[in-house]
């Protein structure tokens, strides 16, 4: 049985394989809706919760490369033309709270 610093210490490993931090091209085609859906998620997995227990995988990413994946989100955003829309959505979002 793995310990959580073991499973942490191979997500480590993972991330630090050679060419881990080459950058991509990737060539998308995704609809608007599916362009919300995944900047929502990635903003509300990188503001969890304090009562919320991170996974190791989190806790073990540089607070650079989840500043990358906020700017990637945004930048979907922006491409879609949904910067707008999707500010509005989440100030409707916090008067329900």
């Amino acid at each position: 049985m793995m310990t959580t610093n073991d499973v942490a210490k191979v997500f480590d490993t993972v991330l630090s394989i050679p060419g881990m931090n080459d950058v991509v091209k990737i060539d998308l085609k995704i609809s608007r809706k599916n362009v919300l859906l995944l900047n929502h998620v990635i903003e509300r997995g990188l503001s969890a919760k304090e009562n919320d227990k991170p996974s190791i995988l989190m806790t073990s990413i540089q607070e650079e490369n989840l500043q990358e994946l906020k700017l990637f989100g945004e930048e979907c955003l922006q491409k879609a033309g949904l910067i707008e829309l999707s500010e509005k959505l989440s100030l409707l979002g916090d008067t329900i709270k």
